[in-house]
């Protein structure tokens, strides 16, 4: 990110709504967001993936507004290619030169095979794919946000700390909404979205984990 460039942020005004035909969940506080990794928490069907569509702006609210401020990608759950097309084709397609070397590079250490079709990849193959195309889209000429649904289904743990120590190497120009079901429960959840209730609430304790949060979800 340039000097002159604006840092990322979300802020979410008290009255946001989000939901379909009828309100899921409302925010009562202003929550602001800044660059790093914060989690987005809840039970199915609570509201997760509507609340990072409405971010995203590909779902409108139900009422109330929000900003965000920066170059927006939102990473579905699912995301779909050509079932014949390698992950390689896929980088060479929709990535620069440069990007798409970096891009190779990543998949090999988090050892995916860029050779093999996208139909013939295993569900966790296709999310460092699709991870791999997200990360090496960012710009490095303004502040980023990146919108992600699930990015740790199906991905082993070698994968999941590449991505992980990639996010802290660039908190200051990204920022990372990461709905996930935490897996175990020293999960570090610093800076923590909470959608329980019909309510949408953040927390921001350091030190706080998984352990002390899940018997917040209702």
């Amino acid at each position: 990110m340039t000097p002159s460039a604006p840092a990322p942020s979300i802020l979410m005004h008290p009255g946001l709504a989000i939901g379909y035909g009828t309100v899921l969940a409302r925010l009562e506080e202003e929550v602001a967001l800044g660059g790093g990794t914060h989690f987005l928490l809840a039970r199915n069907g609570r509201g997760k993936t509507t609340l990072l569509r409405t971010l995203a702006g590909s779902h409108k609210p139900m009422a109330g507004t929000f900003q965000a401020t920066g170059f927006t990608q939102y990473l579905p759950e699912d995301l779909h290619f050509d079932p014949e097309m390698t992950a390689k084709a896929l980088f060479h397609a929709l990535l620069a030169a440069e990007r798409c070397q970096s891009a190779l590079a990543l998949a090999e250490r988090i050892e995916l095979d860029v050779r093999k079709p996208y139909g013939r990849l295993s569900t966790g193959n296709r999310r460092k794919t699709s991870l791999i195309l997200a990360e090496s889209s960012v710009r490095p000429d303004c502040g980023n946000i990146l919108l992600l649904d699930e990015p740790f289904s199906g991905l082993d743990i070698f994968a999941r700390q590449a991505f992980e120590e990639l996010w802290r190497q660039s908190a200051a120009s990204v920022l990372r909404l990461v709905s996930c079901h935490p897996d175990y429960d020293a999960m570090e959840l610093p800076s923590t979205l909470l959608i329980e209730g019909g309510s949408i609430r953040y927390l921001h304790t350091p030190g706080q984990a998984w352990n002390g949060l899940k018997k917040l979800l209702l």
